[in-house]
């Protein structure tokens, strides 16, 4: 299972992750967030010494989506050193998550 964060503990996971992090921002009645849940848990085992995958609810989140600016779910945010440096609103297939995971592996 994915950590979920929320208002109160995303500064402090973004301020210490050693390693990129990517924000998957979701609603428990979302179809797509649903169907992309499985996608996320995989990759978030696959990548778990590389990229530190974490969930938020919007519903429960209500400042770190308004910081985001949030207005469509599922919304994927790739942080590198605290900073947002990717960004993609709708479900992805598995391989193009993946790409995306890659790619931000690559950024220096």
């Amino acid at each position: 299972m994915t950590m979920i964060i929320n208002d109160a503990t995303y500064e402090q996971l973004l301020a210490s992750s050693q390693i990129p992090v990517l924000i998957d921002f979701f609603a428990s009645w979302c179809g797509p967030c649903q169907a992309m849940a499985p996608v996320i848990d995989e990759l978030a085992t696959a990548y778990a010494d590389k990229v530190r995958i974490v969930k938020c609810n919007v519903e429960e989140s209500p400042m770190m989506s308004a910081k985001y600016g949030i207005r469509s779910i599922p919304s994927l945010f790739f942080f590198r050193d605290g900073e947002v440096v990717d960004r993609h609103v709708g479900a992805l297939s598995r391989a193009e998550l993946k790409a995306k995971l890659d790619d931000l592996l690559q950024r220096q």
